[in-house]
């Protein structure tokens, strides 16, 4: 019951107390004459007078004062409590009312910042990922889900990182708690990632931030390894057309001078020719990475590219005795394509498979019409966790005769395109594929 109806309830209780007191029907107060009914009704007027003035200087405060409480439990921020006319009261009032217009303030200020940072975090390009106390995620951006090649926050909410298909995620669940790393995925995707804390409610809730640095990184390789290169290859063909020039002079003076016995030098020239020529070609093919033309994109059939290359790439399977199966669609595949470069970079993928078999294996061709995707499947020992995490980077390779270009000549190529790709060996059945998506 609130205090207005106990002090109504009280003023009606002290007023029937005093009618019953004070009965002025009584013949004893009759008898007494006038003044002494004049004195009871005196004093009911007395009681009732002391109880308004109680009212106002403590009910009607008192009123307020849990009228207050009442909007602070229903965090109603935008209502004020009117004042009652009484001093202390009133500096109650107004200290309340500033309280609630300072809170007022705040919340709106706290909802404007909280929606600005939805804002920036729902167009972020750098990937935001929220997880709980036990590594669940809780909430994920749209960049971290493109990230995870997801397109619903709903798929990942509730799963931990390494429950999900992503290469990134799990390999992001390695990831020490406050610690920063640079990942190179076998899709030759870059990213920098962070596992930091922040704290709400006074528990830390981890996160991770994940920015893509592909086309950076590789933009500052390829300039260093441009420089390099290009140094190199100017130095040493410059050098070797001079001495190959000293061995063609040398060689026609010793064979002009008829002398046999000198024929075996002559052979021995020629061998240092043949080195020095050898030696201009690998360091010509390394220039030619950096020198790779822009495609020429044009709409075209993705089986009939594969089937103009299908003589060659038997060819060359044949001579390591490896079978080249073709699984085409029997859909067209109508994707943008510049021809001369896409069918170069498929020859230098079979050319890897093959070298990785070495010897009696298989090699499939597979392309698929929705979504329009070429997939080179082999089965030889596929890639360890080594060359995995240094796959696409420049001049690394697990061959002993490698030069460390053909991935990134291929990368190059298939970036140009606008496809995505991946290396992968599968722990399911051991078969590694090489994997390309053409945009739709």
């Amino acid at each position: 019951m609130r205090l207005t109806g106990i002090f109504v309830l009280l003023a009606v209780l002290v007023g029937g107390m005093a009618v019953v007191v004070c009965d002025p029907w009584d013949r004893g107060w009759f008898q007494q004459g006038p003044a002494s009914i004049y004195a009871v009704e005196g004093t009911v007027a007395l009681i009732l007078i002391l109880l308004s003035v109680l009212y106002y200087k403590t009910v009607r405060p008192l009123h307020a004062i849990s009228n207050g409480i009442d909007l602070l439990r229903a965090q109603d921020f935008s209502s004020r409590l009117s004042r009652v006319n009484s001093y202390e009261a009133d500096q109650i009032v107004e200290m309340f009312n500033s309280m609630m217009n300072q809170l007022k303030n705040e919340r709106l200020h706290m909802r404007e910042q909280n929606h600005f940072f939805d804002l920036i975090i729902s167009v972020s390009p750098m990937g935001i990922v929220i997880l709980d106390t036990y590594g669940r995620i809780t909430s994920a951006n749209p960049s971290a889900l493109a990230f995870f090649d997801c397109d619903d926050a709903r798929k990942v909410a509730g799963k931990r990182l390494d429950e999900l298909e992503s290469t990134l995620a799990v390999s992001i669940s390695r990831i020490e708690q406050n610690d920063i790393q640079t990942l190179r995925l076998s899709d030759s995707m870059i990213y920098r990632c962070s596992r930091l804390s922040f704290m709400d409610s006074g528990f830390a809730h981890p996160f991770v931030l994940i920015e893509r640095m592909t086309d950076e990184v590789v933009k500052a390789e390829k300039k260093a390894y441009e420089k390099v290169v290009r140094m190199i290859a100017h130095e040493v063909n410059n050098s070797i057309a001079g001495v190959n020039s000293t061995l063609d002079t040398a060689s026609m003076i010793i064979e002009e001078s008829g002398d046999e016995e000198l024929a075996d030098v002559v052979q021995v020239l020629r061998v240092c020719q043949e080195r020095c020529v050898a030696m201009s070609r690998f360091i010509t093919a390394f220039a030619n990475v950096v020198k790779i033309p822009e495609a020429n994109l044009m709409p075209g059939e993705l089986n009939e590219r594969v089937l103009v290359c299908r003589g060659f790439m038997e060819s060359m399977c044949n001579k390591h005795g490896v079978r080249l199966r073709l699984s085409l669609s029997d859909e067209e595949i109508e994707v943008m394509i510049d021809e001369v470069l896409f069918e170069q970079a498929l020859l230098n993928i079979l050319k890897n498979s093959i070298e990785s078999i070495g010897k009696n294996g298989v090699v499939e061709i597979v392309t698929t019409c929705n979504p329009p995707t070429l997939t080179v499947i082999d089965n030889g020992p596929g890639i360890s966790e080594e060359a995995r995490q240094r796959l696409f980077t420049p001049f690394y390779s697990s061959k002993p005769q490698g030069q460390g270009l053909g991935l990134i000549f291929i990368s190059d190529v298939l970036t140009k395109h606008g496809c995505r790709f991946s290396l992968t060996t599968s722990a399911v059945d051991g078969l590694t594929r090489f994997f390309i998506a053409f945009p739709k």
